[in-house]
């Protein structure tokens, strides 16, 4: 089984580097389906020649890649892969897409890794909380786009934050909406491992970090293994903000779902709403504030007689979540009465 795979592979590499070089004949009648030699291509490699040929140029122009290595890094992926997977890669719209497809069809739950975080908005640290932004799920690194496999034994460093794009690691041609952020503390990232060559793991920590004791994935040879990390993130001016180890001879693929940042102190903003003046007659009088506005909460409240040489007396008061009520004993006459309301909120909230 394994000689079939390796010959496919070969075979594979054939048909890559005609579908990138466009090498094929004018006398072919579809070099989708004929070869070189005008024979019949098998339905796997006609897949394949239409997943190269559909964005072999992307990943020339939009990564500054070699077509030629990139095809290569892909090539097990291609032999592995069931043909409704190829299929569904051909036809994907984005680069993204097609990516996932195959990395989909080898997960060893036979679905898509995972694209989004759900979750509680802080991260509990020894002696603060972090609180967690969620961002559109965005490719930051794909070791088969740039950078080639991280050899066994070794670490690779990679940038996250103050980044105009990402395609330099194989990533979005984008910042990810996060490049534009600042220094934040951790990231929440889906870590795809591909085709190791042995059995092992990676673990993911800090730029400069010492190397911690615990993996942040476990794989065998030749899987197509992911899960989701929240990684510390080196916050100094150092031009990478994390590192990954890998025990084996495997490529790198990985999503940002989010990030962790420092909290930030906020002021509570507060307003005083007072009542208009009511001209309350002999016996008891029950004054209301005006109602907090929508998104402020009653905090406090107070009640006034006005005219300081005839007052009422006040028996009870009392805030609801909206304003402040008073309650008055006016002995005789008409006495001016007022009742007011601080209302509060947590700006952002």
């Amino acid at each position: 089984m394994q000689g079939e795979v390796s010959k496919f592979t070969r075979r594979v590499a054939t048909v890559l580097m005609l579908a990138v070089m466009l090498a094929a004949p004018a006398s072919a009648r579809d070099p989708v389906q004929l070869d070189r030699n005008g024979q019949p291509r098998s339905e796997r490699a006609q897949w394949v020649y239409r997943i190269v040929a559909k964005w072999g140029s992307h990943v020339q122009e939009a990564y500054r890649s070699d077509v030629r290595r990139w095809a290569d890094s892909m090539g097990d992926v291609f032999a592995k892969a069931p043909l409704p997977a190829l299929r569904r890669a051909a036809e994907a719209r984005s680069f993204a897409g097609m990516n996932d497809a195959l990395l989909a069809a080898a997960s060893p739950a036979g679905s898509p890794p995972p694209r989004s975080a759900t979750g509680g908005k802080a991260l509990g640290d020894i002696d603060r909380d972090l609180v967690y932004v969620p961002v559109t799920p965005c490719r930051i690194l794909d070791t088969r786009v740039a950078g080639g496999p991280i050899p066994a034994n070794s670490f690779r460093d990679f940038d996250l934050t103050d980044v105009v794009r990402f395609a330099p690691q194989g990533g979005d041609t984008s910042n990810c909406g996060v490049g534009d952020k600042g220094s934040f503390a951790a990231a929440a990232l889906n870590i795809t491992v591909v085709n190791p060559n042995a059995a092992g793991y990676i673990t993911a920590f800090p730029y400069l970090a010492s190397q911690p004791t615990a993996a942040t994935i476990n794989y065998a040879a030749g899987d197509i293994r992911n899960g989701l990390a929240i990684v510390r993130l080196d916050q100094s001016a150092a031009a990478y903000e994390f590192s990954v180890y890998s025990f084996a001879q495997t490529h790198l693929v990985a999503d940002i779902v989010g990030y962790f940042r420092e909290p930030e102190a906020t002021a509570l903003s507060c307003q005083v709403l007072v009542s208009a003046v009511n001209n309350a007659s002999a016996g008891v009088a029950t004054i209301s504030s005006p109602v907090c506005p929508a998104g402020f909460t009653a905090a406090s409240g107070g009640c006034r007689s006005e005219n300081t040489a005839a007052w009422a007396y006040l028996f009870g008061s009392y805030s609801t979540d909206t304003q402040h009520v008073c309650q008055f004993w006016n002995p005789s006459g008409v006495r001016p009465l007022t009742a007011h309301v601080k209302c509060c909120r947590t700006p952002g909230k």
